[in-house]
C-alpha cells in the first residue's frame, strides 16, 4: 500500500497522569502472577517495587508506584496496562502506547 494511503486524519497524545507514582503493588503482582509462575521472580520484583526512595537525604518507604527510569519500570507499566490495550483494541481503536504515554489515531483514505 503506498504511504499516502496509510495516512491518519488525527492523532491524540495521551498521558496517564502520575501513573508511575500510583501503581498499586499488590495489583501489579497479581497481574504478573497470571503470567509468571515463579515465586522467586515475583518476590524479587516486589522487593524492587518496595526499595524506597531518598528525598532530601532521608530514606522514604515506597508503598505504591514504580520507580521511573529503572530497568523494570517500562515492563511493569506495559504489564499493568495490557488489559487497557486489549479493551481499546476490542473497541476497534488504533493506538500506539509506550509505558504511560499513548497516541490513539484514526485512519482515513487519502485521495
Amino acid at each position: 500500500m503506498p504511504r499516502r494511503e496509510r495516512a491518519y486524519e488525527w492523532v491524540v497524545d495521551i498521558d496517564i497522569e502520575q501513573f508511575f507514582d500510583k501503581v498499586n503493588h499488590d495489583k501489579l503482582i497479581q497481574i504478573l502472577r497470571e503470567q509468571v509462575n515463579d515465586s522467586t521472580t515475583l518476590n524479587l520484583i516486589r522487593k524492587y517495587l518496595k526499595v524506597g526512595v531518598v528525598e532530601k537525604g532521608l530514606e522514604k518507604a515506597t508503598i505504591k508506584g514504580v520507580p521511573q527510569g529503572g530497568p523494570l519500570s517500562v515492563v511493569c507499566s506495559n504489564v499493568y496496562l495490557d488489559k487497557l490495550d486489549k479493551e481499546l483494541e476490542q473497541r476497534g481503536l488504533r493506538f500506539t502506547r509506550y509505558a504511560d504515554d499513548g497516541a490513539p489515531r484514526r485512519r482515513v483514505q487519502v485521495a
